[in-house]
């Protein structure tokens, strides 16, 4: 590697990881404060509503929740036991690692607003569409029995009937954005730090000749390896970034940004305890099939 190169990279590094510090903490902490207003009993009450508003309400409030393919699963336990209506469950599976926050806002940063546009009414409208067919064709059924019944009572690490200290409220958001920062901070600096290796030392024309929009079979491949290529979105994002500016094309960004931020190996792992194999591989259909989809609409029609 040469001086210039090794230069090109830390100064990579350098932009991006601080650009990704300060978007995570700012965006995160901004949900934190929206969902005291939107608790989970609200959230559950509109997804349970069995008319056409309420499908669309549950893609926004996927959109305005910050969890990733795996912490969506909890949730969707809640909302099952809680009774919501199954077409509205499914089209929160979709969009919420899809749309949340911090995927939106690092797609306007990093690939500007028509593509963070396109991108978020092409996710939005096929989770819609996905959750009523799944419903209508009573896909429900594959839903196993155990899902239903309501775990254990716990104290969770506190004295059972003591009441908890009250902790400002403002203060519990913060710590819980750390905490969250914390988390994802190894896989955002290796996202930063391979992401800026490519802009660095990759020629463009190899990344272009695999990548590019002139290779018909680009996005299905990048949809396909999303899938078991496990790490955050935004690492995904800051991975694609640097690749597109070698030549990648940005439908093939969008399907490997679907296929890792929709599904994961770990995420199928998890819902195989709550759905029968039928209700896993439409879920797989639906996210390769998105990702493939906007992935061609997008180099069709820009």
């Amino acid at each position: 590697m040469t001086m210039e190169t090794l230069q090109s990279t830390l100064g990579m590094f350098a932009f991006l990881a601080a650009e990704i510090t300060v978007l995570f903490l700012v965006i995160s902490y901004l949900v934190g404060v929206l969902q005291q207003y939107i608790p989970p009993e609200k959230i559950r009450s509109i997804l349970s509503s069995k008319n056409g508003k309420g499908y669309v309400m549950a893609a926004f409030l996927g959109a305005i929740t910050p969890f990733c393919s795996c912490s969506t699963i909890p949730f969707l336990k809640g909302l099952i036991r809680a009774q919501a209506g199954f077409g509205t469950m499914m089209v929160f599976l979709f969009a919420s690692p899809l749309l949340n926050p911090m995927i939106i806002g690092l797609f306007a940063v990093t690939f500007g607003l028509e593509v963070t546009a396109y991108y978020f009414a092409s996710a939005l409208v096929i989770s819609v569409v996905a959750g009523y067919l799944l419903e209508k064709l009573g896909f429900e059924k594959y839903l196993k029995p155990s899902t239903y019944e309501e775990p254990a009572k716990s104290c969770c690490g506190t004295t059972c009937g003591t009441k908890p200290v009250e902790e400002n409220k403002w203060l519990k958001i913060w710590r819980g954005v750390w905490k969250d920062f914390k988390t994802a901070m190894p896989y955002i600096f290796i996202g930063v730090g391979v992401g800026s290796l490519i802009y660095g030392a990759i020629p463009a024309e190899w990344i272009a000749s695999i990548a590019g929009e002139d290779n018909p079979f680009a996005i299905p491949l990048a949809a396909v390896i999303g899938i078991p290529l496990y790490i955050r979105a935004e690492a995904v994002i800051l991975l694609s970034a640097p690749l597109m500016a070698k030549g990648m094309g940005v439908g093939t960004v969008m399907a490997l940004v679907i296929g890792s931020a929709g599904a994961s190996l770990t995420e199928v792992i998890m819902l195989k305890s709550m759905f029968r194999n039928q209700m896993i591989l439409a879920f797989l259909a639906v996210v390769l099939g998105m990702a493939i989809l906007t992935g061609y609409t997008y180099q069709m029609f820009f």
